[in-house]
């Protein structure tokens, strides 16, 4: 399904949109698609990396702790 969008866009931008996509023999409805597709993955990724390492350091003392108890059963073995 699709949304009809009423969008402003700086003119410099459009105006590199019009030549790429003629470059490239694509829509422009299809370029935007893909662009906005692009950037949607890309931000994604950073908000997921942003979460990763807040959980990350909300369990990092547990992980240590867990990492020295390991290390002092390597030492008790014979």
């Amino acid at each position: 399904m699709s949304k009809a969008l009423s969008l402003k866009l700086r003119e410099d931008i459009f105006d590199q949109v019009e030549v790429i996509t003629r470059q490239v023999n694509l829509p422009r409805n299809t370029y935007i698609n893909r662009a906005l597709a692009f950037y949607n993955a890309l931000n994604t990724r950073k908000l997921l990396r942003k979460q990763l390492l807040k959980e990350s350091q909300l369990v990092r003392a547990d992980s240590m702790r867990v990492l020295h108890e390991f290390e002092n059963c390597d030492e008790s073995l014979p």
